[in-house]
């Protein structure tokens, strides 16, 4: 059995179907912006790494004798 749709029946489903695209378009701009703050942030975070990867002092360290065999 199918079903028989009415003119108003049609235009309330593609109207849902509208807004459902809408709240679609709305979350993929915000988790746009997200990964955009993510990137910044990454790339802070690649720069101060780097940064106290420079400034880090390396002490020298004891050397152990080598066994002759």
């Amino acid at each position: 059995m199918s079903k028989r749709y009415t003119k108003a029946d049609l235009e309330e489903i593609v109207y849902k179907q509208l807004e459902n695209l809408n709240a679609m378009h709305d979350l993929l701009g915000i988790m746009k912006f997200q990964n955009d703050l993510i990137h910044n942030i990454n790339q802070t975070l690649r720069e101060e790494i780097g940064q106290f990867k420079k400034q880090q002092v390396m002490y020298p360290t004891r050397r152990k004798p080598r066994s002759k065999t």
